[in-house]
C-alpha cells in the first residue's frame, strides 16, 4: 500500500537578522546562486522525492513568493491528482484562525488541509534553508522504526550551535532531549527543520495543549522528548540555514570553493522559474575568477569570487569582489564594491567605494549587521563617487544624493528614502 504524504513548507518567516533584505520580501524569497530563490530547494526537494501534494504556508510579504511559485509549473507540481497549494492565514469566526503565531500554530490552523488530502504522513520543512534530500529515505527509515516523529538531525560545527535547536540521540536512534537555541548544547547534531509526523499523532500533539502549541523548536519538539517514539533521522549532506546576513553571504561564496557539486547535480535538478534573457557578455578588457556570473550580465571590469544574479552590469574599470550581487544591478565605472550584498536594481554610479574600507567599525543599530558586510536595499541610487564603509545598511529606494560631505563610515544605518 502506498503511504501518501503531505508536504508543508513553511515560508512565512520576515527574516529581520537579513537586514533590509527582507523589507520587502519574505526569506524563502530571497535570490541565492544567481538565479534561484532560497525556496526552490525545498520545492526541488520535494518534487525530485516524488512528493505531489505540497502546501506552502506564507504570511510576511508573501506576494513576491506567490509569484514566483505560481501554479509550481516550474517543479512539475501543476497537476490534477495533487499539486501546490499556496495557504495563507485567515480572520474566521473560530476563536483559532488568527495570524500564525509560530510554525506549530501555522500547521494547526490548517489541519483540516490535511484531511482533505487524506495524508497518512506531515512532512514539515523549512523554505529558508539550502540543501539536497530525497524525503523518500526519510520515509523509509520513519516507517521501519515505527515512529511517532522523526527529526531529521545533522552535525555542526560546536562554535554555532547556539543558533539552532540540538538534539542528543541515543544509540537506538531515539530523541532524548531536545533544546532550542542554547548556549551550553549537549550534542553537536542540530535540528534541520525537517519534521515528519504521522496525520493522527501529529494531530493530538497540536491539539491536546493550545498554550504550548506555537512553535515546533520552541514549545512541541522539547515535549516530545523521551515520551513518544520520537527518531533522529542523521543527514550527511550538505545542508545551509541562511537566516543571517553572514551566513546568507557564506553559503554563498561556499559554492565557489568547492561545495558547488552537493548542491547542484545532474540527477536531482534544482528547479526555478526564469526569465528570458540573453546569453551574459564578457568584453576583451574584462578580468572574471571563481564567480558564478548568471544570464544576460555584461561584464566589462573585474570579477572576483563573486555571485552575479541575471542581468548585472559591471561597466569598465569597475571591481566586484567578496560580493552578492542580485539582479540588474548597475555598477558604474571605476567602482569598487568589496564584501557586499547589493539588492535588485541597486544603482551604483562611477568612482564610487562600496565595503571593505574604513577599519571595522561595529553598527550599535543593528547587531546583525556586524560581519564585516555591507547590505544596499533594493532601488537604492548610490551617486557618483560616494564612499560606504563595512557593516553598512542603506535602506530600499535609498536617497544618497545630498549625503552630506559623500562618504558614509562604517557601521551606519542610513533609511533615506526618495521622495515620491
Amino acid at each position: 500500500m502506498e503511504i501518501k504524504v503531505l508536504a508543508f513548507i513553511l515560508a512565512g518567516g520576515r527574516g529581520e537578522r537579513l537586514s533590509v533584505l527582507t523589507d520587502e520580501r519574505a526569506k524563502p524569497a530571497m535570490p541565492f546562486a544567481g538565479k534561484y530563490r532560497i525556496i526552490d530547494f525545498t520545492l526541488s526537494n520535494c518534487a525530485n522525492s516524488g512528493i505531489r501534494d505540497v502546501a506552502v504556508l506564507t504570511q510576511y510579504q508573501p506576494l513576491s513568493l506567490a509569484d514566483h511559485i505560481g501554479i509550481g509549473a516550474s517543479w512539475g507540481l501543476s497537476r490534477p491528482d495533487g499539486g501546490i497549494r499556496t495557504l495563507q492565514p485567515y480572520l474566521a469566526k473560530e476563536e483559532e484562525r488568527d495570524w500564525y503565531k509560530g510554525t506549530a500554530d501555522a500547521v494547526y490552523q490548517n489541519l483540516r488541509y490535511v484531511d482533505d488530502v487524506g495524508a497518512d504522513l506531515v512532512l514539515i520543512l523549512s523554505g529558508d534553508h539550502v540543501y539536497r534530500m530525497d524525503y523518500r529515505d526519510m520515509v523509509k527509515f520513519h516507517t521501519e522504526a515505527g515512529a511517532d516523529v522523526t527529526l531529521a538531525v545533522t552535525p555542526f560545527p560546536r562554535e554555532e550551535l547556539r543558533d539552532f535547536g540540538t538534539v542528543v540521540v541515543s544509540r537506538k536512534k531515539r530523541v532524548t532531549c531536545f533544546e532550542e537555541k542554547v548556549e551550553q548544547p549537549k550534542s553537536n547534531m542540530v535540528s534541520m527543520g525537517v519534521y515528519l509526523f504521522n496525520r493522527e499523532f501529529l494531530r493530538r500533539c497540536l491539539e491536546e495543549d493550545p498554550t504550548s502549541r506555537p512553535d515546533f523548536g520552541r514549545n512541541v519538539l522539547p515535549r516530545l522528548a523521551g515520551n513518544c517514539r520520537f527518531f533522529a533521522y542523521r543527514f550527511n549532506g550538505y545542508w545551509r540555514d541562511v537566516g543571517t546576513l553572514r551566513s546568507y553571504w557564506r553559503a554563498n561564496m561556499e559554492l565557489l570553493e568547492g561545495y558547488l557539486p552537493q548542491v547542484f547535480c545532474d540527477g536531482w535538478p534544482i528547479r526555478t522559474r526564469e526569465d528570458e534573457r540573453p546569453p551574459s557578455l564578457v568584453s576583451d578588457n574584462a578580468s572574471m575568477v571563481n564567480s558564478l556570473i548568471s544570464n544576460g550580465c555584461v561584464i566589462k571590469g573585474s570579477v572576483t569570487r563573486s555571485v552575479l544574479s541575471p542581468g548585472v552590469v559591471v561597466a569598465e574599470g569597475a571591481v566586484v569582489r567578496d560580493s552578492v550581487i542580485m539582479s540588474n544591478v548597475a555598477i558604474g565605472s571605476n567602482s569598487m564594491v568589496i564584501s557586499s550584498i547589493l539588492d535588485k536594481e541597486v544603482a551604483v554610479g562611477e568612482g564610487c567605494h562600496i565595503g571593505g574600507s574604513d577599519g571595522f567599525r561595529v553598527s550599535h543599530k543593528k547587531a546583525a549587521l556586524n560581519a564585516g558586510l555591507t547590505v544596499v536595499g533594493k532601488r537604492a541610487r548610490i551617486p557618483d563617487g560616494m564612499q560606504i564603509g563595512r557593516n553598512c545598511s542603506i535602506c530600499c529606494n535609498a536617497d544618497l544624493e545630498d549625503y552630506p560631505g559623500g562618504k558614509i563610515r562604517s557601521g551606519a544605518v542610513i533609511r533615506q528614502k526618495r521622495r515620491s
